[in-house]
């Protein structure tokens, strides 16, 4: 079990350019890979620690410092965004959290979750206290919700939606609701009507349709067509959308960076989380999974200056 304590590679990240949120400032709250589920499709990797206890990771002062750090320094975004590595309704200071955002910025803030935990009335109350909440629905009967999220013993499809229902009725900002397509596995038209059929009760604000566009935490878990996911989409129906196809070229061949990229750019000078995913391409997730690696690895050092983490090869 983790402890509380600090996170070595920061905990605000950004802002990156989304999607769904446009210029989004991250808040990472909890460790990676602590979740209640073990998607298959997860771009984080395997989760290696399941759980559904709610428990204090981190000093929510040292985050807040953090953040007014980024913001005096002129950086802007569109939200400031809760997610990260693992899921953040484990974080017990959640609600904490957003009441220190509310107080530094007016910026809107958005929670990224697997939803798993909103049948709890706590956190409920504490993601009512968002401006935007994403939390996701990929099955619709305990077979598939196994095969493609693997969730912690305690968690099953019931609570999920129960929990997604009930939080509809209490909270009077946005739900957008993420559908993830494992194809061959949620993606039949039974399937995408069950789905259909449980977002009817829950009345999210918006669907929104992914698939696997980066590399995921099971081998064989590709990227979906376009054409194939707005057919989907048009079988949900409402305020459905599409936000993660397969590229119709796909470029991205030399994009898919390893551990030997980031050693390479480190061996040439110590780098920020934010250097080395501008200087190789990849997004903050990808970068911390190669960065923790190597640290487990001994491979590489952390160093904090100037309120920043550094990193840098060991010295022969």
């Amino acid at each position: 079990m983790t402890e509380p304590g600090s996170n070595p590679v920061g905990y605000i990240y950004g802002p990156v350019p989304s999607r769904r949120l446009g210029r989004s400032l991250g808040i990472d709250i909890v460790p990676a890979k602590i979740c209640t589920l073990d998607c298959v499709y997860c771009q984080i990797g395997r989760t290696t620690e399941k759980s559904t206890v709610r428990r204090k990771f981190f000093d929510v002062q040292a985050v807040l410092d953090e953040l007014k750090s980024k913001l005096a320094a002129g950086i802007e975004a569109d939200y400031i965004t809760i997610g990260g590595s693992g899921e953040p309704t484990l974080n017990s200071q959640l609600g904490s959290l957003i009441d220190g955002i509310r107080d530094i910025t007016s910026i809107p803030v958005a929670i990224i979750t697997n939803g798993t935990l909103l049948y709890r009335p706590d956190v409920r109350a504490e993601c009512t206290k968002a401006d935007l909440v994403i939390p996701s629905l990929d099955a619709a009967d305990a077979e598939t919700f196994r095969r493609v999220n693997r969730p912690a013993p305690d968690i099953s499809i019931e609570k999920l939606v129960s929990g997604l229902v009930q939080f509809r009725q209490e909270f009077h900002g946005q739900i957008w609701l993420e559908v993830f397509l494992v194809d061959g596995v949620n993606t039949s038209p039974d399937e995408v009507e069950k789905i259909r059929q449980h977002v009817e009760c829950i009345r999210p604000d918006r669907v929104q349709l992914n698939s696997a566009v980066r590399p995921a935490a099971e081998p064989g878990i590709e990227a979906i067509a376009r054409e194939r996911l707005e057919a989907i989409a048009r079988q949900i129906g409402g305020h459905c959308e599409v936000v993660g196809a397969a590229p119709e070229a796909r470029t991205d061949r030399h994009m898919l960076r390893t551990c030997a990229d980031v050693l390479s750019m480190l061996k040439r000078r110590p780098c920020s989380l934010e250097d080395i995913c501008a200087g190789i391409g990849v997004t903050r997730n990808e970068a911390v999974k190669h960065i923790t690696q190597l640290l487990s690895e001994n491979a590489i050092l952390s160093e904090r200056q100037g309120g920043v983490t550094y990193y840098c090869t060991r010295p022969d």
